[in-house]
Formats: structure tokens, C-alpha cells, sequence
């Protein structure tokens, strides 16, 4: 095997490809990246077996052939080239990456070692991309990292009556986004971490969606992206959602931001931001007992059956919700000081985020 290419466009494929290498594994040969050359492309493919990421690109090739490169040290050595022109030779026992005056000489792996991926039919529902991608921006915040509960690391994937929802928890927040037109058919538990990965590794305006029985697979005309799908129930997050909240507040969403900002100078995770709604806006308080605290007054459009009304949450919680708000506007809904919130536009939107609030 033996190619030719500029650098930034062999860098770019291989930085994609390379997302989805663990770097910790008990297998060698998933550190690198299986390269494929036929006609004129190369086809480069990288896996942790959860996720899989297939680009390609058009270069020169030189003599056909496949490889498997330890994944880091190629697309390094790739950027860190000079500018210009860059190939790549594989032989039994080296790999020569030379550039306009360096040149890196690294040690294959087992060809034979690196796991089979069938080539799929293209099949499935297309989608557009960026609104994919800023639906996958907007459920992940709500997903959780913690390995020991699986379940509320993915995203809910089903049929909803107007297309395609999503749904992601981690017990303390919740956060719902529909896709309207998008018949995607089936019901998965998508990977949260994979998901992320999606704008980085295929991102483009269009998009095809497609949910099989134990994979999510994405294709655009970037590449592939293949997610292994999580086995288990997601929570009955319906009773969640109540279909009415006596109390709200509609505020300016970079007001509210800046001040969250602020706010996050005194607090920390654990110490609650407090938020007294009432005629005129909202005053957002913190304290913390060693350092000091912060108080301001927001000003906002407040309704409802209580004169005023008083509640605390997580502040990076409550920023990552308001962030993640599309428009100029938010609205917070509150039942009272001990139930779950709903932070929206406002308006008939697609996007939803639910947030358990904090005793204080």
C-alpha cells in the first residue's frame, strides 16, 4: 500500500476516524486505524467496538493494498508535517510517512487482528444534518457518564406522533427533543459518547438515520458512524412531565446566563443557586458560608397562582439547560420549591429540559 496526499486532507480524515480508537484497551490492534486502498480512495476505519467511524478520501494511489497504523501516532505525524504533500508506504514489516523533509517510521499491526465490518446497504431515513446535530447538542448534556448505571448513558431514540423524539437522563435532569418529519423507525438506546461524536467524525447538511437491532448507523457522504446500542429499559420519563405548572417566569436568555456566570464565581456544584420568582422578574441569590455569596435582581414577565415563589438547582445543571435553549427568550415553569421544573422558550417548541430542583 501506497499513497499520496495533502496533508490537511489526509489529517482530516484520519483525526475523524481516529475519534472512535480507545485508548484503552485490552486489544492492541483497536489503537490503530485500519487504512484501505482500491482505485482512488482511501477508506480509513476506527473502532472501540462500541463505535465505529469509516471516512475516506480521493489521493493518489501509488500501489493498493490495507494496513492497520497505530491510530494516534498517524494522525500526528500527519499534522505535524510541513505543509504540502504527503505519502504514505506500507510494507510487511514498516510504515513510512515522509513529508517535505521528515520522515516517521512506525510498526504495523495484524491486518488479520482487526475486527470485521460488513459493508452496509444504504438504507434508512434521511435527516438534516444540522438539525441533528443541534438535537444531539441539546439531549446529551442530559445523559450520564457514570459507567455503573449504562442505562442513563444512551439516548432514548422512538417514534413519536409528529416524527422522531429523543430523551436523556441522569436522574437529576431530563432533556426532550423532538424532530418533526423524521420517520426513523424502531426504538434504540444510543450511546450518549458516540452521539457526541456524530458533527465531529460525519457531520454534513444531510444525514441518513437508520435503527437496527443492535446498532445505530449514520451516513453521510463524510463517512459512516456505527453505535452499538445499549441493552436495557430507559426510565418512564412520561410521569415526569406534568401538564401543567401553576408558576413562571420568562426571562432574557444572556441575561440569565451572565448571571449564572457570576453565580459560579461563589457556588460550586454542590452549593445551590436560588432562584425567588416573582412580579417583575427573578432575584438570584447564592451563598457559601467560607467564601461569601451573590445576589441580583433579573427582571422577567412572572405569572402564576403564588405571589412569589422560591426554588434552588444545581447551578452548571441549570446553565447547561438555559445554554442549550435555542431563540432570545427562556421560561422557567415551577409547581412549587420541591418538584421537577421545565425550562423552555416559551413558545410551541421542540425542546425541553426538566430539572429536579435542590433542598435547601
Amino acid at each position: 500500500m501506497r499513497i499520496r496526499a495533502q496533508r490537511d486532507d489526509l489529517a482530516d480524515v484520519l483525526a475523524r476516524a481516529n475519534r472512535a480508537v480507545g485508548t484503552r484497551t485490552a486489544l492492541p490492534v483497536l489503537q490503530g486505524l485500519l487504512c484501505e486502498v482500491a482505485g482512488t480512495t482511501l477508506r480509513v476505519t476506527g473502532t472501540d467496538l462500541d463505535m465505529t467511524v469509516r471516512t475516506q478520501a480521493e489521493v493518489e494511489v501509488l500501489e493498493e493494498g490495507r494496513a492497520v497504523i497505530p491510530g494516534r501516532l498517524l494522525s500526528e505525524a500527519v499534522r505535524k508535517m510541513p505543509p504540502g504533500q504527503v505519502t504514505i508506504g506500507v510494507t510487511e514489516t514498516d510504515i513510512e510517512i515522509q513529508g517535505n523533509g521528515p520522515k516517521f517510521t512506525l510498526r504495523p499491526l495484524t491486518v488479520d487482528d482487526f475486527p470485521v465490518q460488513e459493508d452496509l446497504v444504504s438504507d434508512g431515513v434521511e435527516v438534516d444534518g444540522e438539525a441533528l446535530a443541534e438535537a444531539v447538542g441539546q439531549v446529551t448534556i442530559a445523559a450520564s457518564g457514570d459507567g455503573a448505571r449504562p442505562i442513563l448513558t444512551g439516548v432514548l431514540f422512538e417514534t413519536s406522533d409528529d416524527g422522531l423524539r429523543m430523551v436523556a437522563t441522569d436522574s437529576y435532569r431530563l432533556a426532550k427533543r423532538d424532530l418533526s418529519g423524521v420517520g426513523l423507525e424502531g426504538t434504540g438506546l444510543v450511546p450518549a459518547r458516540g452521539l457526541r461524536e456524530l458533527p465531529r467524525t460525519i457531520g454534513a447538511p444531510k444525514v441518513t438515520a437508520q435503527l437496527r437491532d443492535r446498532e445505530a448507523v449514520f451516513t453521510s457522504d463524510r463517512g459512516t458512524l456505527r453505535l452499538r446500542l445499549i441493552d436495557g429499559n430507559f426510565p418512564k420519563y412520561q410521569s415526569l412531565l406534568p401538564d401543567a405548572y401553576p408558576n413562571q417566569v420568562i426571562l432574557d436568555k444572556e441575561a440569565l446566563l451572565e448571571a449564572l456566570g457570576r453565580v459560579t464565581l461563589v457556588a460550586e456544584d454542590h452549593i445551590p443557586v436560588k432562584l425567588k420568582m416573582m412580579d417583575g422578574g427573578v432575584e438570584v441569590a447564592v451563598s457559601r458560608q467560607d467564601v461569601g455569596g451573590e445576589t441580583e435582581h433579573l427582571p422577567g414577565e412572572y405569572s402564576g397562582s403564588d405571589e412569589e415563589v422560591s426554588i434552588a438547582f444545581n447551578p452548571r445543571y441549570l446553565q447547561d439547560g438555559v445554554a442549550a435553549m435555542p431563540g432570545d427568550k427562556i421560561r422557567i415553569q415551577v409547581i412549587d420549591s420541591y418538584k421537577p421544573s421545565v425550562i423552555d422558550t416559551g413558545s410551541e417548541g421542540d425542546f425541553l429540559y426538566l430539572l429536579m430542583p435542590v433542598r435547601v
